[in-house]
């Protein structure tokens, strides 16, 4: 296959995506589709895997990362309806794609990995602080528990959306910081794969 015919195939999986996944599915904003249409999610994955970059499942990228299906980044993208004034940080392993995403639809993005308590050796907050606050964060993945770290880097009224572990149960949830807290909500089940740096805490009851 040459490189213009291989393109074309892309070109056309990429429609199928937005046409077949997305917009049947609740994804229906015209600029969320039309980032997911743009962006070649092909180019975010390895070259073994970019023959399947458009299936409708988790698409394995070595080393336990996954990246996640295009309709579990087109529902937290439809929650968190980013804007072009937004400042985004993006969480993730990698977390390249849903940035690229957000990039598209204007707002300012920074890429971080996830470290659980955001700290570095240090102790500074690692690369979380590097340009907060925030007024959007998206977690790419199922966590846990949000880490105080994480909520001290979110401007007032910002908003985290994420995947949220429920007994056992991964589900999209959206949160906003108000007066120095956050509460996450859940917004129904979704595929996320498991971020284990943001595993909740052990507790012990009697």
């Amino acid at each position: 296959m040459t490189l213009v015919e291989e393109r074309v195939g892309f070109d056309a999986a990429r429609r199928a995506m937005v046409d077949s996944q997305l917009r049947v599915s609740g994804v229906n904003d015209p600029a969320i589709l039309a980032a997911f249409a743009a962006e070649p999610r092909e180019d975010h994955v390895p070259e073994a895997a970019r023959a399947i970059a458009y299936i409708d499942r988790a698409v394995p990228l070595g080393n336990g990362a996954v990246l996640a299906p295009a309709l579990t980044h087109g529902q937290m993208l439809t929650a968190a309806e980013p804007v072009a004034a937004d400042h985004v940080l993006v969480i993730g392993r990698p977390g390249t794609y849903l940035a690229a995403l957000v990039a598209r639809l204007g707002a300012k993005v920074t890429v971080a990995a996830p470290h659980g308590d955001g700290r570095d050796g240090d102790g500074s907050g690692g690369d979380w602080t590097i340009a907060a606050p925030y007024s959007l964060v998206l977690i790419d993945g199922a966590i846990g528990q949000v880490p105080p770290a994480l909520v001290a880097v979110l401007a007032d009224q910002g908003r985290v959306v994420t995947g949220l572990i429920e007994r056992g149960v991964a589900r999209l949830a959206i949160g906003r910081r108000v007066l120095g807290d956050l509460v996450l909500t859940s917004l129904g089940e979704a595929d996320f794969a498991v971020l284990p740096e943001f595993a909740a805490k052990k507790s012990w009851s009697f």
